[in-house]
């Protein structure tokens, strides 16, 4: 187990908290409905950031010879749920926002009780993390009710303004995303600098760990829009939205319940930069190619937002 200076937890959590309420001031139950009317491309996607990354990153974590404290970070990013920064990107894509945005509200919302299970679940299915899981004090009731008070309470509140002050909600959106983003990487920076020689003297384990396992998260989205036949518009929502994970949230539950675990911290907040880099990568280059004439994003520019 390796020593790493802390931030502030509870600045950390009224961070998180307040970005989820940032994200939810454009959220209507419409985004939740919207998957019952049409659930092919948000369902097929919950499927892949929800059973499928989590199974993979287990396996993954597995094979490669990685410690198991970076094995340990890896299960618990895959673990969380979509960021709010996707849905940026996919505009950017020039994707389907409708689709984004509702696989993050309904993420979100079964992140309260997928994300303690399915981390759980993999850190004690994978023999290399099996041992940590039964070290580190992981209460699974506390757990739960962390990502409650982070996630669902912050989101419910945040529909609720929306919903009674719609002017205020337009006129801030915007501008809270793009706050909430930059503080929350001031923190990441924050951290980073707090333990520099840790950085710099595992820099070369975990790099190429995250831009793998992102990529791995990237191509499963792609796979399986190609896979279902979606159309483009789609396919780049879902695989942004997949690729694109919540690691706020991995950093809160990580400095919460395993402090002591510098691998798995340092994972988690590379997470968070690298995630931004190849999103807005992938999007810039997607904003370059059209979308076929016959895409659902040309038929219905109002639901696609």
């Amino acid at each position: 187990m390796t020593d790493i200076a802390l931030p502030d937890l509870t600045l950390l959590n009224i961070l998180l908290g307040l970005m989820m309420f940032g994200v939810a001031l454009s959220l209507r139950p419409a985004d939740f409905v919207r998957i019952v009317k049409a659930p092919k491309a948000p369902a097929a996607g919950l499927v892949a950031q929800f059973v499928l990354l989590p199974a993979g990153t287990c396996l993954a974590a597995w094979l490669l010879p990685v410690s198991a404290e970076v094995a340990l970070g890896m299960m618990l990013v895959a673990a969380c749920p979509g960021g709010s920064f996707s849905n940026i990107l996919t505009w950017l894509a020039r994707g389907n926002v409708a689709v984004s945005v509702s696989m993050t509200a309904v993420s979100s919302l079964a992140a309260t009780v997928l994300t303690p299970l399915n981390f759980a679940l993999y850190g004690t299915l994978n023999p290399r993390t099996r041992e940590l899981m039964t070290d580190i004090s992981l209460d699974r009731v506390d757990l739960l009710l962390l990502v409650l008070l982070v996630l669902a309470l912050p989101m419910a509140l945040g529909m609720l303004v929306g919903r009674r002050f719609p002017g205020f909600a337009a006129r801030s959106e915007k501008p809270w995303r793009i706050g909430s983003m930059l503080v929350f990487l001031a923190f990441v920076a924050i951290a980073f600098g707090n333990n520099l020689d840790l950085f710099l003297d595992q820099i070369g384990t975990f790099f190429w760990v995250v831009v793998g396992h992102n990529a791995l998260a990237l191509l499963l989205g792609q796979a399986i829009g190609r896979g279902l036949r979606m159309p483009v518009s789609d396919r780049r929502a879902v695989t942004l939205e997949v690729g694109i994970q919540n690691s706020g949230l991995g950093l809160v539950i990580a400095f919460t319940f395993f402090p002591e675990l510098g691998g798995a911290l340092l994972v988690a907040a590379f997470w968070g930069v690298w995630h931004l880099v190849s999103g807005l990568t992938l999007a810039q280059v997607w904003s370059r190619r059209p979308l076929p004439a016959d895409d659902p994003v040309h038929r219905d520019p109002v639901g696609a937002r």
